[in-house]
């Protein structure tokens, strides 16, 4: 197979098979399912198979819990991305309504799993769910499998430092600031991507000029004050930084603000999309008794910043390479944009 390619519907997936599939929401793309992820391209490649993967837009718990709907870590084509980088060559990206959510486990096997997208082994994690109200677990999916002719590999959970991997915990970590903790689980810093928007001035007239990104959609980080590193969605452009999120308390600020500072020149035209990596919590955001005050410590967050990145230039990454560390999602990321139909 050439290429890499995003469906969005059953109808077209009619040459999906053979494929060697993984199926789950795969939110964020952790370390637990980049385990599942390599191992489905490794089989893939030995018995000629398609390396695929079956998820779901929207969550099913969108449709089936909504008051228990995740805010996502992750966006459809940004997990498809992220499987591209680990040998990934097509994603099924289905739409989940209520004729999905009713189909019984074995409905599910054989109508999606055998006849459309052709499956000869199904690899999946050991705490897998699937059908009508949960009631297929992986036992009955080894069941299913000698029946219907497919393969089935239990992956085992990933775990560090005493606690496993998962979509839930790695959003905790963010939501408490714990950026470092929740990109060793992700093996990639977790990141905001967002236009950047005409701020109030405040920064350029009476502290240092910032990058204002606009809040959107999904899991924010707690607010405070970050080491990260920025990325110009358009041209590739890196630069070290370091970013506030918060309400502006020393300016009697509302409303939430993402308001990034560049530690090397910006050269050039102002990056109209930006991704902002979020590699170290520094401090809480707290009110200053002056503007003077505020510039005092923001210059005292770049020169540990500066510190840091001269130590752990990868954002506190150390060791790792490709698509653990660098890889990214969209344009001058490092990863093509991927293909859809």
């Amino acid at each position: 197979m050439t290429g890499f390619r995003i469906i969005r519907s059953l109808e077209e997936a009619g040459d999906f098979g053979p494929s060697a599939l993984t199926i789950g929401n795969f939110d964020g793309v952790h370390a637990g399912h980049r385990r599942i992820l390599r191992r489905v391209a490794e089989m893939a490649r030995e018995r000629g198979w398609k390396a695929s993967v079956l998820t779901f837009d929207p969550h099913p718990t969108v449709l089936v819990a909504p008051d228990r709907a995740p805010d996502l870590l992750t966006t459809p084509l940004e997990r498809a991305a992220l499987m591209r980088a680990e040998g990934i060559e097509q994603v099924l990206i289905l739409p989940f309504t209520p004729e999905v959510a009713a189909l019984g486990p074995e409905e599910f096997a054989t109508r999606i799993v055998v006849d459309r997208l052709g499956a000869r082994a199904v690899l999946v994690g050991d705490n897998f769910r699937f059908g009508h109200r949960h009631a297929g677990d992986t036992r009955l999916l080894e069941s299913l499998g000698r029946r219907y002719g497919f393969l089935v590999e239990t992956v085992p959970a990933v775990r560090m430092r005493g606690r496993t991997v998962s979509s839930s915990e790695v959003r905790r970590l963010i939501r408490h600031g714990r950026v470092a903790v929740a990109a060793r689980l992700l093996e990639r810093p977790c990141f905001l991507e967002g236009g950047v928007v005409r701020g109030q001035g405040i920064g350029s007239r009476q502290t240092v000029p910032t990058l204002n990104l606009e809040p959107g959609g999904g899991l924010m980080p707690a607010s405070g004050v970050y080491i990260t590193r920025t990325t110009d969605a358009e041209s590739g452009r890196v630069w070290p930084s370091v970013t506030n999120i918060g309400h502006r308390p020393t300016f009697g600020g509302t409303g939430l603000t993402v308001e990034t500072f560049l530690l090397e020149p910006l050269e050039g035209a102002t990056p109209g999309v930006i991704r902002v990596e979020f590699c170290k919590h520094l401090r809480d955001e707290r009110k200053f008794e002056s503007a003077e005050a505020l510039k005092a410590q923001i210059l005292r967050d770049v020169s540990r910043a500066r510190k840091y990145f001269r130590l752990l230039p990868a954002c506190g990454l150390k060791g790792r390479t490709g698509s653990q560390a660098d890889v990214g999602v969209g344009r001058g990321t490092g990863v093509p944009p991927p293909k859809t139909g």
